[in-house]
């Protein structure tokens, strides 16, 4: 995971490099970003199909097609082409989420599932973490043809560990069509539970929206443009957000389990939206105190899927997380994109509007809780 996600991290700061050298405009630099989005969006079922028959063929997948993004993007002559690379680094990250939480539930023992989940999403982003630092260190007069691949060099890890996996996870056989039934839209989750699943998905949507109109666009571009950063500056950005999320990101799962996860994520999404205002609209301090609390805002990322659990219950609950995640992804497409299209200072404004429906629904969670309901 750690390995697979240094490419992830490692092309946010080369952004501007590749508007400047490729002759991009804002509405195809938005395009480009967005595009690895909608690979994981249109992914994530087939991902979801080949996981369940063959995880390890799903893992050992995933680095070949984030190499060949990273192909693409480095010879693309062409805005095509780059997108292409894009694409192809989004099926890649999502052969790698899909396979690898899939493996965690087939190898579950019982006690400590849900820390070995935590710590399969604290690895991921340690990894983009990695990537961010080691292009902030990497010298500012190398091209970004040659950062780049030098930053993700530890894809080259993944593999090495192919044949390991496919020992450990052999293939599935095929589920009986009379299972099907149990994964189906649940009607026994009643009008309320419904009406949690609904909310939660606006939850998650407004999360990724923020997280990838700021984290693939406004921190690149404006801390450029507006602020005069390079490669490093910007790295540094998107580092503080990463590294706040880390901090906080087994606290918080703590505080959830101990005064429901409902309140701590009404307070996260509020945390968040401040950070969409800062990091939108303000100046250079607001700038770097909006990234900070952006990282502590995602922390809780994973929050919506618990209350869904605990709200719906299991009966059509692969069906829910199903839809839950192609929300998920069409936000992380449709947040560079639609921030490409209205140009870096409309884009700031975009943000800020996300992070103003974030506060009422933040507001929504806080002072009308949900009702608890137990599956």
């Amino acid at each position: 995971m750690v390995g697979n996600t240094f490419l992830v991290g490692a092309f946010g700061p080369i952004l501007p490099e590749i508007a400047r050298t490729r002759g991009l405009a804002d509405w195809q630099l938005g395009v480009v970003a967005g595009a690895f989005g909608f690979a994981r969006m249109a992914g994530a079922a087939p991902a979801g199909i080949l996981a369940g028959r063959h995880v390890a063929l799903s893992l050992v997948l995933s680095p070949f097609f984030l190499a060949a993004g990273l192909v693409c993007l480095v010879v693309a002559p062409s805005f095509t082409l780059l997108v292409l690379g894009r694409v192809l680094m989004g099926i890649g990250h999502t052969l790698l989420m899909v396979g690898g939480i899939t493996a965690l539930l087939q190898d579950d023992r019982g006690a400590g599932g849900s820390f070995r989940l935590n710590l399969f999403e604290f690895s991921g982003m340690l990894g983009i973490l990695g990537g961010l630092t080691l292009m902030g260190l990497l010298p500012g007069h190398w091209p970004w043809t040659l950062s780049l691949p030098v930053a993700a060099a530890p894809l080259l890890v993944g593999p090495l560990l192919g044949r390991a996996l496919l020992r450990k996870f052999p293939p599935t056989p095929a589920v009986a069509p009379a299972v099907r039934g149990a994964e189906a839209p649940a009607r026994a989750a009643g009008p309320s539970g419904e009406r949690v699943f609904w909310l939660m998905l606006v939850v998650g949507m407004l999360m990724a929206l923020a997280w990838s109109s700021v984290s693939q666009f406004l921190i690149p571009l404006r801390g450029t443009r507006e602020f005069g950063l390079g490669r490093g500056g910007v790295s540094i950005l998107l580092a503080l957000a990463q590294i706040v999320d880390l901090i906080v990101l087994l606290p918080v799962g703590w505080l959830a389990d101990r005064v429901g996860r409902v309140h701590v994520l009404g307070a996260a999404l509020a945390v968040l939206a401040l950070g969409t205002f800062g990091a939108g609209l303000g100046g250079f301090p607001l700038f770097v105190a909006g990234c900070a609390c952006f990282g502590m805002g995602l922390a809780g990322w994973m929050l919506p899927l618990g209350v869904i659990r605990e709200h719906v219950g299991m009966t059509g609950l692969a069906w829910r997380t199903g839809l839950y995640r192609v929300g998920m992804d069409s936000a992380v497409f449709l947040g560079p994109v639609v921030s490409g299209l209205l140009g870096e200072r409309l884009a700031g404004f975009f943000v800020a509007l996300v992070g103003a429906g974030a506060l009422v629904v933040a507001g929504r969670l806080t002072f009308r809780p949900l009702p608890r309901r137990v599956a």
